[in-house]
C-alpha cells in the first residue's frame, strides 16, 4: 500500500471491536518501529507511549469514566472500551527540558516542536494500524484524567499525557467523507 493509501485510508472509526485481525506482537513491533523512526527536532526524542492491551485497557477506560464522576455518559466510554487496546501518547519533559538547557536560543520552541512531533507519531500510528486493517480513533480526555492514569500505570513524573487512542477491530466503517474544495485551504503561488 502506498503512503497516500494508507492516510486515504486511516480515519475516525468509533465502531471498535476486540476481534483484532492481527497479534498482539504485530501491534507491539509497528508501535515500536514507528515510534522510532518518526522525526523530532534537534532528534530529541521526546515522544513516550503506553500501550494499554487487555485488563489495562478495560482499566483504563474505567479510570477515565470515574475521573469524570458521571460527567462523560458511560455509554460514550463503554464505546472505547469495547476496543481492543489504547495507545496512550505522552513527551518525555526531561528530555526537552535537557534540549533547552543544551541550546539555549532554541529554548521555547522545543516544548512545540515536541508537540509537533507527537502529532506525528499519532497521524503515522494511526495509518499504520489502518493498513493492518485495525480501526482507530484519537481522544483528548487529558488534563482531567492524568492524575489517574498516571498511578494506573506509574507514569515517570515527567510524562505529559497527550492523546488517547484506542483501536480494534472494525465493527463497522465510517460515512464517506465529504468532498472538498481543497483549493480553500491550499494556496499555489508561481
Amino acid at each position: 500500500m502506498s503512503i497516500i493509501d494508507a492516510i486515504s485510508q486511516r480515519r475516525s472509526i468509533y465502531q471498535l471491536s476486540k476481534n483484532l485481525p492481527v497479534s498482539d506482537s504485530e501491534v507491539e513491533s509497528l508501535i515500536k518501529k514507528v515510534t522510532e523512526l518518526v522525526p523530532d527536532a534537534f532528534n530529541m526524542k521526546s515522544a513516550r507511549v503506553i500501550l494499554a492491551l487487555g485488563e489495562k485497557h478495560n482499566q483504563l477506560w474505567d479510570t477515565i469514566y470515574d475521573a469524570f464522576g458521571g460527567k462523560v455518559s458511560r455509554e460514550k466510554i463503554n464505546g472505547f472500551r469495547s476496543a481492543y487496546g489504547t495507545v496512550l501518547y505522552y513527551y518525555d519533559t526531561a528530555t526537552v527540558k535537557a534540549l533547552q538547557e543544551k541550546f539555549p536560543p532554541y529554548a521555547a520552541n522545543f516544548p512545540v516542536w515536541a508537540n509537533q512531533a507527537n502529532g506525528m507519531l499519532q497521524f503515522t500510528v494511526w495509518s499504520a494500524l489502518r493498513e493492518l486493517n485495525i480501526g482507530a480513533n484519537i481522544q483528548h480526555y487529558n488534563p482531567v484524567i492524568d492524575d489517574a492514569v498516571r498511578k494506573l500505570f506509574d507514569v515517570p513524573e515527567g510524562w505529559v499525557l497527550v492523546a488517547q487512542m484506542p483501536f480494534g477491530g472494525i465493527a463497522a466503517e465510517p460515512d464517506p467523507k465529504e468532498a472538498e474544495d481543497i483549493t480553500l485551504r491550499v494556496k499555489v503561488e508561481r
